[in-house]
């Protein structure tokens, strides 16, 4: 087990999951602390790393593409300190922050996790119902139904209308844009009945965002109903055959062996604590033990 502990957010990994659970400082996004805790399973990691700085670093997890509505909405344009993938890392923890990602990577070259593309989505996206105001409106999911209420800034060729609601079987994508420079961005629906190619200031599918604090948070919304549509993945692929349980291969032991020995050079050279020693070790010897060698 690899745990990191920051101001930013903890970091915990078993063997099979990583679990990422934003902090309570002031300075923690709005996004990632309404997004809360998130699980993610190996099988949806490409990859992870940690750049250092002089005053601080900052650890990154890479996701397999398609592997989560949230990223698939946003198309990687969610701002630095929103993206819940990243954690800002303090200059004394630098030796764990490397023990971290050594860990992550053990993971996945033993379960041999491939990059390549998914073709389901292996998070599962925003808890709904919820709601969120920000820019000419307020976008409210239930599961079901988008609904899309306009407040006094919206334009009234597009207000005149009224409430608009979205039934999700209509629906046939959905993105979120944030605002760059002076180009407003927005939360737009792609919808069957009545496509439009409207400046999202006109278009009543779309909420305009004009780069206020909570623009990203329309993300959430995005991503809940990205998480109901159908997967843009690659089409027609055979669903993947049940795993046969095999005994560890040679160059797999030979790797869990290397790694208690790297864990008893970290842990002398005071890297990890007795107690962080002790969970790396035991994570080790249970896929050693383990007839499947998870």
């Amino acid at each position: 087990m690899a745990e990191i502990i920051q101001r930013d957010g903890t970091w915990t990994f078993d063997g099979e999951t990583l679990r990422l659970v934003p902090g309570r400082d002031k300075g923690v996004h709005l996004l990632r602390s309404a997004l809360g805790e998130l699980t993610v399973p190996l099988a949806a990691l490409a990859g992870v790393s940690f750049e250092q700085g002089k005053k601080s670093g900052r650890l990154r997890l890479r996701l397999r593409d398609g592997a989560d509505p949230l990223l698939q909405a946003t198309g990687g344009k969610l701002p630095e300190g929103a993206d819940p993938y990243q954690l800002a890392v303090e200059s004394d923890r630098y030796g764990v922050a490397e023990y971290f990602v050594d860990e992550v990577r053990n993971g996945l070259l033993l379960d041999e996790v491939p990059t390549s593309p998914c073709s389901t989505y292996l998070l599962p996206g925003p808890a709904v119902p919820l709601s969120v105001s920000a820019g000419d409106g307020t976008a409210s999911f239930d599961g079901e139904r988008v609904r899309l209420e306009w407040n006094w800034k919206t334009e009234e060729a597009k207000s005149s209308a009224g409430t608009r609601v979205l039934a999700l079987g209509d629906i046939t994508a959905v993105e979120w844009q944030p605002a760059i420079g002076l180009e407003n961005g927005c939360l737009r629906f792609t919808v069957r009945s009545s496509p439009t190619k409207a400046p999202p200031k006109y278009d009543p599918n779309s909420i305009e965002l004009w780069g206020f604090k909570k623009d990203p948070l329309m993300s959430l919304v995005a991503a809940a109903v990205q998480a109901r549509l159908p997967h843009p993945g690659p089409a027609g692929e055979p669903a993947a055959a049940p795993a046969v349980e095999q005994a560890p291969t040679e160059d797999a032991h030979d790797a869990l062996l290397r790694r208690l020995r790297e864990l008893g050079d970290l842990h002398r050279q005071g890297v990890l604590t007795e107690e962080e020693f002790s969970l790396a070790k035991a994570a080790v010897l249970k896929r050693l033990s383990s007839p499947a060698g998870d």
